[in-house]
């Protein structure tokens, strides 16, 4: 069973005077139980239309959506969902302890069970020391890190994650991704939408790149970024006599600074490169294969879909 599948989904909004926006167009997806899902793309792609349609907030045009194995619009499915919105806000006038305090009631937890959930909430996103507080002296991080406690106040088996580490400072980041992480752990099954790409390579599992309404990449990390038989060799002492027999075999090479930049077109010529080297009395300090940052590899695939 998946936590969300999503078949052939379109969602068109009417304009008056103008042609319909299609915000979505024939979206298919499935998010395995227990994984962290990103969801990336520029501003108008339609992550949020399909977040929006998924917590049942729009109506789609066309298609089908389910979590846990229902449909999407069914009322207990909403029990085992959270949701932080990107700029969310809460009542100035509350504190933060009554914040959670509101979001608790509304999502049918009471009494002691609320107490202790409060109380653990505020300790895993550092904010028991502001918890009487009131929302309206909270930074940007602050307020953040309370939304955080908020999606995690009924104990959801799903998290709904709209830009968590907007605001935060490095280390608040870095907890917060420890924090993601823990929850993976647990079982919780999280859909994060973060324009930080560095955020999403360092949690994901897996991730959809969205463009003008349509999923164009899909995959694991590794499996987008990572660049076929191409690989980093550091070497000490001066590598250029073995290079120019390498050079013999292998014709996409570079050598700069004690390093060689090297694509193969067949995994034997590796062998090669490597025992030609130590035929030269080069040390091989390290071979890596070469991959390219998420960033990198996202601004490629969009400026080459847009153009």
């Amino acid at each position: 069973m998946y936590a969300i599948e999503v078949e052939n989904l379109h969602k068109k909004y009417g304009q008056m005077f103008q042609d319909d926006v299609h915000a979505l167009k024939g979206i298919s997806l499935q998010v395995k139980q227990g994984e962290i899902f990103g969801i990336l793309g520029p501003n108008g792609a339609g992550k949020t239309t399909l977040v929006r349609v998924l917590l049942s907030i729009i109506k789609p045009t066309s298609g089908s959506a389910s979590i846990f194995d229902k449909p999407h619009s069914n009322t207990e499915v909403k029990t085992k969902l959270s949701y932080l919105a990107e700029n969310h806000t809460y009542p100035r006038y509350l504190t933060g302890e009554q914040v959670l305090e509101y979001f608790g009631w509304l999502s049918g937890v009471r009494g002691q069970k609320l107490r202790d959930k409060i109380n653990e909430t505020l300790e895993l996103v550092g904010m028991t020391k502001w918890r009487k507080t009131k929302v309206k002296k909270y930074s940007k991080g602050m307020t953040q890190r309370i939304g955080l406690a908020q999606t995690l106040i009924n104990d959801s088996e799903l998290l709904f994650l709209d830009e968590p580490t907007d605001g935060i400072d490095a280390l608040g980041r870095k907890e917060i991704r420890d924090l993601i992480s823990k929850l993976k752990q647990e079982g919780k099954t999280i859909f994060l939408n973060s324009h930080l790409l560095s955020e999403v390579e360092q949690v994901c599992d897996q991730i959809v790149i969205m463009n003008k309404g349509e999923i164009i990449r899909r995959g694991t990390i590794e499996s987008l970024v990572a660049t076929k038989n191409a690989y980093k060799i550091d070497v000490e002492g001066s590598a250029t006599k073995a290079i120019e027999s390498i050079k013999t075999k292998v014709q996409n090479i570079e050598y700069t600074n004690n390093q060689i930049d090297i694509t193969l077109e067949q995994m034997e010529q590796l062998d090669f490169v490597i025992d030609t080297l130590r035929e030269n009395e080069i040390s091989i300090r390290s071979i890596v294969p070469y991959r390219q940052s998420l960033e990198d590899y996202f601004v490629d695939v969009i400026g080459k879909d847009n153009a």
